[in-house]
């Protein structure tokens, strides 16, 4: 089976689904698991959060619609500097911060997708970065409103609905990214198994062919487009409510890369590729940091091409091979026993 037949049997197992499985909710337990017993890691815990619901928003476009961008983190940027500027100037509710980078990110991915959508290849990719460059430069001019080169400081976060504060152990931030995220994921996982999910996998299949069936496919993928910025506004949100500081490199290049690798990591396509991708290539970071405090960049890099090489498919790619492989081989053993025994009791 090739990674395209893998990953299409993935999809379809999923959109066939329409009940949480117990595997699904593995990562929940798993972050419940770290918020009690390991909470000296909740600070790491809460970015971690933020990331794999970053790399969720991408999974949207890139792994369900197709459309490869470079310059996700404009999304991402603007939802921070949002969320950081309500803050600053008096609205510090987390929840409305929420709301109103949601708003300000749907709006840029609207703006910026009926252009960019219209191009592929090459120029979609150099679009894409374009935007990303011009909030970049634009937040750097725009130094009495937004910092500048110094960041976005002084913002007040008031205690979620009014009675949870943000204490200095991150149990609160931590709680308060899981819910986000999980409310965001079955949100995903809704419009995922939906037919509009099921069309956004046949235009990144064969646009040409669901164009001549009626599908508007233009259309669809600016959808995509929109709710991906979207979630990516309410991850730089929760970035920016945590950490109480915007710097500029929200809307770096260097960060839509990273949220590329984490998707294409753990699987991009599979709906749950953010949720390995992101832990892994963090928790891998703080290792090598640790480790080697100089060149710890090498050794992320050396796992980088390792996976690339042996792991088509990301993470989960591998995963769904071995289960794939262990099943031919179960099949065919049960195959040879049904034989055998037919065999034995013609005798």
């Amino acid at each position: 089976m090739s990674l395209q037949d893998a990953r299409n049997a993935a999809v379809e197992k999923l959109l066939s689904r329409r009940r949480l499985s117990p595997l699904e909710l593995l990562p929940w337990v798993i972050a419940l698991g770290v918020y009690f017993f390991l909470p000296q890691y909740l600070t790491l815990g809460s970015q971690i959060l933020i990331m794999v619901l970053f790399a969720l928003s991408l999974d949207i476009t890139l792994g369900y619609a197709g459309v490869i961008i470079l310059g996700h983190a404009a999304f991402y940027g603007m939802g921070a500097y949002t969320a950081g500027l309500l803050a600053v100037h008096g609205w510090g509710d987390p929840l409305i911060g929420l709301v109103a980078a949601a708003i300000a990110a749907a709006i840029l991915g609207l703006v910026s997708g009926i252009v960019i959508l219209r191009t592929t290849g090459l120029a979609l990719l150099m679009l894409g970065m374009a935007v990303a460059l011009i909030l970049y430069e634009a937040a750097n001019r725009l130094h009495d409103i937004t910092g500048g080169f110094d960041g976005l400081r002084g913002m007040t976060i008031q205690p979620i609905f009014g009675y949870f504060d943000f204490d200095f152990f991150g149990k609160t931030a931590f709680l308060y990214c899981l819910a986000v995220l999980f409310l965001a994921w079955l949100f995903v996982r809704q419009v995922v198994i939906s037919p509009f999910g099921r069309s956004l996998v046949g235009i990144q299949e064969n646009a040409d062919r669901m164009a001549a069936i009626g599908t508007p496919v233009a259309r669809r993928k600016l959808i995509a487009f929109v709710l991906s910025a979207a979630i990516a506004g309410i991850a730089g949100a929760l970035s920016a409510q945590i950490n109480q500081f915007v710097s500029l490199s929200v809307f770096s290049f260097e960060l839509s890369g990273t949220v590329l690798v984490m998707l294409v990591l753990g699987g991009a396509g599979r709906l749950y590729g953010a949720f390995v991708g992101a832990p892994l290539y963090m928790i891998a970071q703080d290792q090598f940091a640790k480790g080697d405090p100089v060149y710890w960049l090498f050794w992320l890099g050396i796992l980088l091409i390792a996976v690339v090489l042996f792991a088509r498919g990301g993470i989960l790619g591998v995963v769904d091979a071995v289960r794939e492989t262990i099943g031919r081989r179960l099949t065919g053993r049960v195959a040879v026993a049904a034989a055998d025994t037919k065999s034995s009791a013609g005798s």
